[in-house]
């Protein structure tokens, strides 16, 4: 089942990614269903190994597939091969949806941009991860070469679901290597969907 699954991730698409709470996570009810899942968003990336330091040794995302994929698929090396890429996929809690792929091309090599998408511009990217220990995660994000960072970790609140109450959450901003907006979220209270009043930030 877990290799037929990651052979079904190969063929899917691109989307937004956001990730479920760590301590939250739980499928919706069949009644809530729709007839969609939301299989990964893949990042084209500069360096593998650098972005894996960043997701991986970082945010602590757990690598389900690391392979080379040459065209045509017999090709012995890149330079046997018509086109080279290596592919990542990493998962949070769950192996079948919300997954994160990255990609490195080695034939043809891919230009680099002169800058990267503006941070919360049209266009552009932001993938929000409920994490623990989110000032110890972007304490060590910030410290990786090419991160930049946007906002500190600062208290904020948003709404509670159905208009009740607020829901209190530490937030941060940075990007990646890349260039892509990371926003890490720590939840302040045990369940955000069962809140009906939360101090809100003084």
């Amino acid at each position: 089942m877990r290799l037929h699954r990651i052979l079904l991730l190969l063929l899917c698409g691109a989307g937004s990614f956001v990730a479920a709470p760590a301590i939250f996570a739980a499928p919706v009810s069949e009644a809530e269903r729709v007839p969609i899942d939301l299989r990964r968003t893949t990042l084209i990336v500069r360096d593998m190994d650098t972005s894996l330091r960043f997701y991986r040794d970082v945010l602590g995302l757990k690598v389900a597939y690391d392979q080379i994929i040459r065209t045509p698929r017999d090709a012995a090396s890149d330079a046997a091969a018509d086109r080279s890429l290596r592919l990542v996929l990493m998962q949070a809690n769950d192996d079948f949806i919300g997954m994160i792929g990255m990609i490195q091309y080695f034939k043809p090599l891919k230009p680099v941009p002169a800058a990267p998408l503006e941070p919360f511009s049209i266009g552009s990217m932001v993938f929000v991860f409920n994490v623990k220990n989110a000032a110890a995660k972007f304490d060590a994000a910030r410290k990786m070469p090419g991160v930049r960072v946007i906002d500190e970790p600062t208290r904020t609140t948003y709404p509670g679901y159905g208009g009740r109450g607020v829901i209190p959450v530490l937030v941060s901003t940075l990007t990646d290597p890349d260039g892509y907006a990371i926003e890490l979220n720590e939840l302040l209270v045990e369940n955000p969907r069962s809140v009906d009043t939360a101090p809100a930030t003084p």
